[in-house]
């Protein structure tokens, strides 16, 4: 079986949630017979790339209006790779791909991974919505990553005869596992106890509300990860004179699996429907981490239960999010409970293997359907 993944970004070029989620996906379906190819935009570099087995087809994007990139060759070489596949698997949102979707004349069998509603472009939102709807129509079935998300999505809540539910899935063997002498290094820098962050620095992350409770409390906090908002939150840091915040930038996944190792717990203060699973979470609960988050209807929620697997707190409130770091920092014994139920619910419901069998199921039935 031959399924093509349409999404905006891939590796090297981008290496965020939905980025790990495919290569997770790709990984696990290729075990169970699956041939996997993605079509991407890019910036620049070779037009096929190898990685992890999967064929990376990148085309370059003509231009960009709203984070949403355009491309000419992408119509092309969609309708082009469409006719040697059996499914084609787009993951939402990215708007250009809804117009190519249309131009390049699918006819495949065809399923969209939801990842997320469309937050921050409500002016923009309005003009794409009828293509949004007539693009989400199309297809042959949506796919919530939680059941979370599928309940409180008005979208998702529209197309509820064609939408199911499959959950993100991590494989923990191909973390790398780090060497004592780099858990060493980092132990010398973060200490032995710190509460850990990691993600791409983005405006829903939430981070200025942590750093905000931080000025009350002075447990350390370690944050991995890069991106558009680094240097606000940076200066936001400097200003509140949080000396115990240590901004560790982007690094390696080796050095991730140490820092993720040696935690303490996982903060995950996002506060918008954008964050709308958690990757960086659920690899804290693969690690056995007790985790504090914020409700706001999405994922986040299904990976920590509160009171179970970690804290659950409102969203944009620092003093709850303060209070609830406080609880679990004072009680070593409770946060280890926690942390054992979270990599319990990790292996039950949020393994790779579960989701990529998941997906090959959908794959078989959709290619044996009669068009």
């Amino acid at each position: 079986m031959r399924v093509l993944h349409v999404y905006k970004s891939y590796y090297p070029d981008t290496w965020g949630g939905i980025e790990q989620v495919i290569r997770q996906l790709c990984v696990g379906t290729e075990r169970l017979g699956v041939t996997n190819e993605m079509l991407t935009l890019s910036r620049g570099g070779p037009p096929v790339l190898e990685f992890d087995g999967l064929t990376v087809h990148r085309v370059p994007m003509n231009f960009e209006i709203a984070s949403t990139g355009f491309s000419l060759a992408a119509i092309r070489k969609l309708a082009r790779l469409a006719r040697d596949v059996d499914v084609i698997h787009y993951h939402f949102p990215w708007p250009f791909m809804d117009i190519a979707h249309f131009a390049a004349r699918i006819k495949k069998p065809s399923v969209v991974t939801y990842h997320s509603d469309i937050v921050r472009q409500k002016n923009l939102l309005r003009l794409y919505s009828p293509l949004k709807h007539r693009f989400l129509q199309s297809v042959d079935t949506v796919i919530a990553s939680s059941p979370n998300y599928m309940a409180s999505s008005p979208v998702l809540r529209r197309f509820a005869h064609k939408t199911r539910t499959i959950t993100y899935g991590l494989d923990k063997a191909v973390y790398p596992k780090a060497s004592e002498q780099l858990k060493a290094k980092w132990r010398a820098q973060c200490g032995e106890r710190f509460f850990l962050f990691v993600g791409v620095l983005r405006y829903y992350k939430g981070l200025h509300i942590l750093l905000d409770a931080m000025a009350n409390v002075d447990y350390p906090v370690v944050i991995v990860g890069a991106g558009p908002t680094e240097r606000e939150l940076k200066e936001h840091a400097q200003r509140l004179g949080l000396t115990h915040v240590q901004f560790i930038g982007a690094v390696e996944e080796e050095d991730k699996a140490a820092l993720l190792e040696l935690s303490y717990a996982m903060v995950f203060p996002s506060h918008l429907r954008s964050e709308a699973f958690g990757i960086s979470l659920l690899e804290g609960a693969m690690f056995g981490k007790p985790m504090i988050s914020s409700e706001i209807g999405t994922g986040t929620t299904y990976i920590n239960i509160d009171n179970d697997t970690g804290l659950v707190v409102p969203p944009d409130d620092p003093a709850a999010l303060g209070a609830a770091m406080r609880a679990l920092w004072e009680d070593p014994q409770r946060a280890a409970e926690m942390g054992r139920r979270a990599e319990a619910r990790y292996w039950e419901l949020f393994t790779a293997e579960k989701m990529a069998a998941n997906y090959h199921a959908l794959y078989r039935e959709l290619a044996a359907t009669p068009r």
